[in-house]
Parts: C-alpha cells; sequence; structure tokens
C-alpha cells in the first residue's frame, strides 16, 4: 500500500486513477457527471483540472463503501485519497 501522505503529483495521480475507478460503471459514472453537471467531453476536457480531481475524491468520500472499494482498487489507504483531496484543493483558489 501506498503511503497516506502525498505529494502533489502523487495527489493528481491518484484522482485520476479514481476517476477512472468511477467511470468504469456505467451507473457510477452518469451519477457522478450528474453531480457534476459534466458530460464526458467535459469531464476529459478538464481532467488536470484540480478542482476536478478533488470533487472526484469528494464524491467518493460522500459514499463510504466506494471509498474503501476504490482505495482497494487502487492499492492506496482511504487516508492517502483524503490527503490529496486535500492538496488538490490547496491548488485551486477557491474551490
Amino acid at each position: 500500500m501506498s503511503d497516506p501522505e502525498t505529494n502533489g503529483d502523487d495527489a493528481g495521480a491518484l484522482a485520476l486513477g479514481a476517476i477512472g475507478w468511477i467511470v468504469a460503471v456505467p451507473d457510477r459514472a452518469a451519477r457522478f457527471l450528474a453531480l457534476t453537471g459534466l458530460d464526458a467531453a467535459g469531464l476529459r476536457a478538464r481532467l488536470e483540472d484540480p478542482a476536478l480531481l478533488a470533487a472526484a475524491i469528494g464524491f467518493l468520500e460522500a459514499h463510504e463503501p466506494d471509498l474503501i472499494a476504490c482505495t482497494q482498487a487502487l492499492e492506496t489507504t482511504p487516508q492517502a485519497m483524503l490527503s490529496a483531496r486535500r492538496e488538490l484543493e490547496n491548488r485551486c483558489a477557491p474551490c
């Protein structure tokens, strides 16, 4: 498992992994897109946006079973995911 603390590059990579996990299941992807107001093209266009990356982790935080399943799939910890969200939120002003 990864270290619970992340640096900026790790935070973005972890969030991108989380987005990949989210969109792997159509119902979960549809729920995420509905909550963000994005469509697939909009999501692709904003994959480098720290606010979107933080929102993806926040989406997982809102449903703990998804957070746990995602962190297991990514071989990381919930603490690392939450640390990544905080790091990403610090990059955007305001998120």
